[in-house]
């Protein structure tokens, strides 16, 4: 460990090199994340009576190829970004976890109890539970510490805060008590195990992966036990482009079934084709059954099997397309997309709320400003939430504008792409 005192002035308002390759080279953001660390570092220090702590960061994703892919088999093209969560810990010689989360009720979690409970379903307190319980199962020693962390990826903006904070406290045990051997890969996976067991939420694999890894990846997920990662070399910032998050707004609270209704509808054509997931088949297979398929799956399963079928195709081109430096063609198919996920995955709004269309106006206004021009396509899960957008630096502040106009002031991110997943920070 070091001491609080030091790590303070490593910091060094944020002119670094390492800071400079997680935030980029603003000195006014660098000044501020300096100054989010410097806060964090002092409520430690004032909330645990400790001197000495360790730094961590875990950085949310973009999905950026292969909407609802992941979980069945596809596979994704995604992206680490530049908004993180950051922890300040230390272990305290016990077997309580005590967690300090900005904006956030303080909880304990007494490490030796690892059953899931029922009512901490769909609370953070789950996730800390199911990934002690993940990594304990895996070989790897946990015992208790204490933690503050500063939430910087905003919840339900489709960056997927959940993943990066289960990534976050994988990285932290790794640290605390295994000398840092946890592979990001399999920190991934037990972040998805924390996330279906303990949460209560069926997502896929993509969006801990991505935290986990970093840097632009694909992902091929067709073993989801041992999924293919690989890095695309390819630098968005050579483009003249920026990469526009939004957030349109609308409640998740109450999304849980629709989201668990794309991969139930998706697997149940599958099952019907004698197969357990989608990437088993074919679109010929899908075509020469829809007759007994409708009767059965429904004709909104089919048009979701379609979906996934374009979909995970589609990353291979995109990415192949980044690796050639055709830009172009990239954000074409990036608008492919977004149209599939929009015509046959259905994933735009929920049917129970229709006069609740916030991704699809915002996609509508991307579309006015962006055509002919740049890409736009739903962000993650969908339904509420986010859109995301390719954006020509020359149209930048007219969509932004736009944007904020119907969204709200700070509806927008403007993210980089960064290349360092969950990791422990040595200044």
């Amino acid at each position: 460990m070091i001491t609080i005192e030091l790590l303070q002035k490593k910091i060094n308002n944020g002119e670094n090199d390492l800071f400079r390759s997680l935030y980029g080279n603003d000195h006014l953001i660098l000044k501020k994340q300096a100054d989010i660390y410097a806060r964090l570092i002092s409520r430690f220090e004032t909330q645990f009576k400790k001197n000495e702590a360790y730094l961590f960061s875990s950085p949310g994703r973009t999905e950026i190829g292969g909407n609802h892919t992941d979980h069945n088999m596809g596979r994704v093209l995604a992206g680490s970004v530049s908004l993180d969560n950051i922890a300040v810990a230390a272990p305290n010689n016990s077997s309580i976890i005590r967690i300090d989360s900005a904006g956030y009720p303080a909880f304990e979690i007494d490490c030796s109890d690892t059953i899931p409970k029922d009512e901490e379903q769909y609370t953070t307190a789950s996730l800390v539970r199911g990934m002690v319980a993940g990594m304990r199962d895996a070989g790897f020693r946990c015992d208790g510490f204490d933690v503050c962390i500063e939430g910087r990826v905003p919840k339900g903006s489709g960056l997927s805060s959940s993943a990066s904070f289960e990534v976050l406290i994988g990285t932290i045990i790794s640290h605390l008590f295994n000398k840092g051997k946890l592979d990001p890969v399999r920190n991934a996976i037990i972040g998805q195990y924390a996330e279906n067991n303990y949460f209560g939420k069926p997502c896929g694999l993509m969006d801990q992966t991505a935290c986990a890894v970093g840097g632009l990846i694909t992902i091929d997920f067709k073993d989801p036990g041992d999924p293919v990662v690989k890095k695309v070399d390819f630098d968005f910032t050579s483009t003249g482009y920026s990469l526009v998050i939004t957030d349109t707004g609308g409640d998740h609270a109450d999304l849980n079934d629709e989201y668990a209704s794309l991969p139930i509808d998706m697997k149940s054509v599958a099952y019907a084709l004698g197969a357990s997931v989608l990437r088993e088949v074919t679109m010929v297979d899908i075509v020469k059954a829809i007759p007994e398929l409708r009767s059965g799956a429904g004709d909104r399963a089919i048009l979701r099997a379609y979906h996934f079928q374009g979909d995970n195709q589609r990353v291979v081109r995109q990415v192949e397309a980044l690796e050639k430096g055709d830009f172009r063609a990239f954000l074409d198919m990036v608008i492919e997309s977004g149209y599939s996920s929009y015509m046959y995955n259905q994933n735009i709004h929920s049917p129970h709320s229709v006069k609740e269309q916030g991704v699809a106006l915002g996609l509508a206004m991307s579309e006015m400003v962006l055509k002919g021009e740049g890409a736009w396509r739903v962000h993650g899960g969908g339904f509420a939430g986010t859109i995301q957008a390719f954006v020509p630096d020359t149209l930048l502040d007219e969509y932004v504008n736009t944007m904020e106009h119907i969204f709200g002031k700070g509806a927008c991110h403007n993210l980089f792409i960064r290349n360092r997943g969950a990791f422990m920070l040595e200044l």
